[in-house]
């Protein structure tokens, strides 16, 4: 059997907490090397998990090893550049979340893909939980009626992570809007079947990160806090149908962390995660629970999904077309809070 060549392009925590031990998990997949611009911690990975080559140019790896498949796990500010170098280069691209910084950089990725016919993907891992197929198959057979409106909410109480460049706007783009809100909204916007936008409008705060407290993840320096702490925002679509959001990295709730995704529906209503439906039945209120489908890492259903969709085996999950979408409701959310005034999409 052919084995799928697959190089990394970052070696941090995403690259060797999840993808790496993914890919060696799958027979069909053959890690042949890794790139980071710290040639000594590409080397430390490589070593750590016995792959065979690693490089602190991509370009270079690229053009030695000539891999079939690229999963880019590099600060968000880069992934245009990278991505668009291993499609040039004939590689089909798993990217890791947000697609990009700009609306033009993820439309440019897209349509590099499609000039290679190459694949490009994003790791919106969340839609790859059986919860979420069970509901999008339920919304495709009309069982909740006309979806109307949707909320959209990942809240920690102080999650303003204390490594990396989360809290850098300029390598990041943003804050807890672009990091952890934009799975809960990737999630939303796919069970919607991304419908035309009318306006978006946003307002965000900086008021807990731009001052020294208690963390959870980590302790933070403010004086480098250049990111939004918490958006809030409103997705108005042209069919009168609308999606609230809510994203924190530091909030004064009272839970640690909140992440779901409600869905509400003129026969029934639904949220995500975990999974749960509230409607009517025989004349009686009713609620269902799925304690079955269990919340789990879907990371590895995502890697797996992009193997089997660059083997022709199976149709890719989360498609750059997708992709730039959500990009363009990222950006508009963020331009609405910079500015105060709605944004209308076009």
């Amino acid at each position: 059997m052919k084995r799928l060549k697959m190089a990394l392009i970052g070696s941090g925590q995403i690259a060797q907490v999840t993808h790496i031990p993914n890919y060696q998990s799958m027979e069909e997949v053959e890690i042949v090397g890794i790139c980071d611009t710290r040639l000594e911690a590409a080397g430390r990975a490589a070593d750590k998990f016995g792959i065979p080559n690693y490089y602190n140019s991509h370009v270079e790896m690229l053009e030695e090893l000539k891999p079939d498949a690229v999963t880019v796990c590099v600060p968000n500010k880069f992934h245009c550049r990278i991505a668009l170098d291993a499609l040039e280069a004939g590689c089909h691209v798993l990217c890791e979340k947000p697609p990009a910084i700009t609306v033009q950089e993820a439309s440019e990725m897209e349509r590099m893909a499609e000039m290679k016919g190459k694949l490009l993907s994003y790791g919106f891992h969340f839609r790859s939980s059986e919860q979420t197929a069970f509901l999008k198959n339920r919304i495709r057979k009309g069982r909740m009626g006309e979806i109307y409106h949707t909320e959209v909410k990942w809240c920690r109480r102080r999650g303003i992570p204390g490594w990396g460049c989360f809290i850098n706007k300029e390598i990041q783009g943003g804050g807890p809007l672009i990091d952890i809100g934009a799975h809960m909204l990737d999630c939303a916007l796919y069970l919607l079947d991304y419908p035309d936008i009318s306006y978006v409008c946003a307002s965000a705060s900086s008021r807990l990160g731009k001052t020294a407290g208690v963390g959870l993840m980590g302790s933070w320096n403010p004086d480098n806090f250049t990111v939004e702490d918490g958006l809030f925002g409103f997705i108005k679509f042209q069919d009168g149908t609308s999606l609230d959001l809510q994203t924190s990295f530091a909030i004064n709730q009272k839970q640690k962390d909140v992440r779901s995704v409600k869905l509400y529906g003129s026969k029934e209503g639904a949220e995500l995660f975990p999974l749960a439906l509230y409607g009517e039945e025989d004349g009686q209120l009713s609620d269902k629970q799925f304690p079955f489908m269990e919340m789990r890492d879907w990371h590895i259903d995502a890697d797996r999904n992009f193997v089997q969709a660059c083997m022709g085996r199976a149709e890719l999950l989360v498609t750059a077309k997708q992709g730039t979408y959500i990009q363009r409701v990222l950006c508009g959310l963020y331009e609405s809070a910079d500015t105060g005034m709605p944004v209308i999409m076009k």
